[in-house]
């Protein structure tokens, strides 16, 4: 069995419980962080609303029945499609997509491996 670990966001009040392989939950946290710094720096109209990385932890037992975990590779393609969607002209987008999809690509691999 793999070795998971959970990234957690928050998101105004709410908090997402993302599950990652151990190897790529930092690469997730320092994503999210790049993020967040440079999507101030955006012009355009419709821009994505971020979570912010608070936490990383080996073990989450989640005691409410409305929580529940989301898997690495749903939330890296949740987070490609929406970045995707993006109409920028100022700024370079295209470094973030292709962090994004870097990260993407990497999860698709492990979970092939896997067999996940």
């Amino acid at each position: 069995m793999s070795l998971m670990r959970y990234v957690i966001l928050q998101q105004g009040p709410d908090l997402v419980f993302v599950e990652m392989p151990r190897d790529y939950a930092y690469q997730l946290s320092a994503l999210n962080l790049r993020l967040n710094k440079e999507i101030d720096k955006l012009t355009a109209s419709e821009i994505p609303s971020l979570p912010r990385a608070i936490a990383e932890c080996d073990q989450l037992d989640l005691l409410q029945e409305s929580l529940q975990t989301t898997s690495g590779l749903d939330y890296i393609n949740g987070l490609e499609s929406a970045f995707s969607a993006i109409r920028e002209e100022n700024y370079p987008l295209i470094s973030l997509l292709t962090e994004i999809r870097a990260l993407q690509a990497q999860l698709e691999q492990w979970y092939e491996e896997e067999g996940a």
